[in-house]
Order: structure tokens, then C-alpha cells, then sequence
């Protein structure tokens, strides 16, 4: 039921940003909208940017469910890419007016997951640190998340899969060289 509850109140914020700014939408106008009161707003979410937070995270936890491999990881990618292209209003309101430094902790959180699982698949059978594993992971991810800005600063005019296309050509077999540079 609490699962229920929450989806309904993402999609009352993400109606609600069709019409208004994040910065004016109120937990009065979600918790009208979606027929419940504002204490069990409250019960599941501190405050929007809760709401947003979670929201964004449920969005990349199914874009990247099975992804998350050597093999894989560009599909991930690509999920994460189109479920941002899709929720296009909900991302491009939520850029503007939330700061810029908490949609980039998202962003990095979500492909460092990504990635993270990457680097340690690549270094089966290398004698890599866990530190120099999580380094690597990190290198990346700033890599990734930059351009991802970019393509959002940008409007997101270039096709997803163009972009992760580039991405997969310019880092093609980075992830195990740097693991070996990285081996004891």
C-alpha cells in the first residue's frame, strides 16, 4: 500500500510540473490532486524535494534493473538516458529549479551504481584494491555524469543512443586498462 500511495504522488508532482514550477507546487496542491491529506504526505516524504529524490531514484533503479554488467552497461545507460528523455518536464523543471548541485548528487549516485558493478566484474582475476576499484569507478562516473549535463543543459537535443554510442567508443576497453595499471 505505501508503494501505492507514493507512485500516486509522484505522478500528481509530475502532472503538477506540466502546469507549474517545482518551486511553486505546494504538498497541499499533491496531496489534493492525488486525494489525500498532507499527513500522509508527511508519513512517506519530509518535504517535495523527498518526493523528487525518490522519485528519481525509482526511475533509475528500473532503468538500470539487469544492466549493471561489462556487457551491459551501455543498455544501462541507455535506459537511464531515455527514462530522463521521457520524464523530460518533470527533469528539465526539476534542473531549474532545484539546485544544480543536488542533481548532480543524483546523477552520481546512480552511475556510480552503475559503474561501481562494472569495475568489479572487469577485475576478476586482477589483484585490484577495493579503494583503487571504487577510484576507478569514481574517474568514470564524473566522466559520465559531465557529459549527461551537458546533454541536459542542452535540451537534450542528441538522440540517446548517439550519445551512448560515443561514450562506448571513446572508453572501449578503459574500464579493465585501468584496472591493470591499477594491479599488484
Amino acid at each position: 500500500m505505501a508503494q501505492t500511495t507514493k507512485r500516486a504522488m509522484e505522478a500528481s508532482l509530475k502532472r503538477l510540473l506540466l502546469v507549474k514550477p517545482l518551486n511553486k507546487i505546494t504538498i497541499s496542491d499533491i496531496a489534493e490532486d492525488c486525494g489525500i491529506s498532507r499527513m500522509t504526505f508527511y508519513y512517506h516524504f519530509k518535504d517535495i524535494y523527498d518526493l523528487v529524490e525518490w522519485s528519481c531514484q525509482e526511475d533509475a533503479g528500473r532503468a538500470l534493473q539487469g544492466n549493471r554488467t561489462a556487457d551491459t552497461w551501455q543498455t544501462g545507460f541507455l535506459s537511464i538516458l531515455e527514462s530522463v528523455r521521457a520524464n523530460k518536464p518533470f527533469i528539465m523543471n526539476v534542473y531549474q529549479c532545484v539546485s544544480r548541485e543536488r542533481v548532480e548528487r543524483y546523477l552520481y549516485e546512480i552511475t556510480y551504481d552503475l559503474l561501481i558493478d562494472v569495475v568489479r566484474e572487469e577485475s576478476v582475476g586482477l589483484h585490484v584494491r577495493e579503494d583503487d576499484q571504487e577510484f576507478i569507478a569514481h574517474l568514470f562516473k564524473y566522466a559520465f555524469v559531465g557529459i549527461v549535463l551537458e546533454w541536459i543543459a542542452d535540451d537534450m537535443s542528441e538522440e540517446p543512443s548517439a550519445l551512448v554510442d560515443k561514450l562506448a567508443q571513446a572508453i572501449e576497453g578503459d574500464f579493465r586498462g585501468a584496472l591493470e595499471r591499477f594491479a599488484y
